[in-house]
């Protein structure tokens, strides 16, 4: 059973995440500045008091994480607190051979590194978004953190795709079936994209942006 210690540590990880206090992260969501504050998580006679479902799913839709990332951040404790780094390289020349192995992890002397609070995927990674073709979602210079390990890709999970023709892309997933895999651009000025399962290297879903 889940503690209403865990579910705050897990709302002040994904706080420190984004590099924003309980009280920004509130902000960010549409909610009161006060509604994360320690002062509102007991009463004065000692009863706990806990966020509100509502919050949450505010919360998450504000950072684009997901209900798993939360649930990682609530029950593995010090998660969002430390920080290691992480190998990043910029979009367009991730695409270029070398960079990935053939299990699809980061790979080979190209890559620069960044510091990022500790995550339960060991071979996480961040793509530096270049150009305009993926506004209004990411803008030229933001970085992505993506995930290897992520499972269960669920329609419109962001997503960093990489073809075996070397191509690669981040894309709403509009549809995966067994055959084929289907793909929105986040920019309407660029057109949808769909490939035989045969033509891709990987799917990994991006767990974190830095807007």
């Amino acid at each position: 059973m889940l503690t209403h210690l865990q579910i705050w540590r897990g709302l002040d990880a994904l706080a420190l995440r984004h590099n924003m206090s309980p009280s920004g992260l509130a902000k960010l969501a549409g909610l009161d500045p006060t509604t994360f504050n320690k002062s509102k998580r007991g009463s004065a006679n000692g009863k706990l008091r806990w966020p509100s479902t509502e919050s949450i799913a505010k919360v998450l839709a504000a950072t684009g994480a997901s209900l798993e990332d939360f649930v990682t951040l609530v029950t593995e404790p010090g998660v969002g607190r430390r920080t290691r780094m992480v190998p990043l390289i910029g979009m367009a020349r991730a695409g270029a051979a070398g960079f990935f192995d053939d299990a699809g992890f980061p790979a080979g002397s190209g890559w620069e590194e960044i510091a990022f609070p500790e995550l339960a995927d060991e071979h996480c990674y961040a793509l530096e978004i270049t150009g305009d073709s993926m506004k209004p979602v990411y803008r030229d210079g933001d970085r992505v953190i993506v995930s290897p390990a992520s499972s269960n890709l669920r329609k419109g999970d962001r997503v960093v795709v990489k073809t075996h023709a070397g191509e690669v892309m981040a894309k709403e997933l509009a549809r995966m079936t067994a055959q084929r895999l289907e793909l929105k651009s986040f920019n309407p000025q660029f057109d949808d994209r769909s490939f035989a399962l045969s033509e891709i290297a990987f799917v990994h879903r991006i767990i974190w942006a830095s807007q």
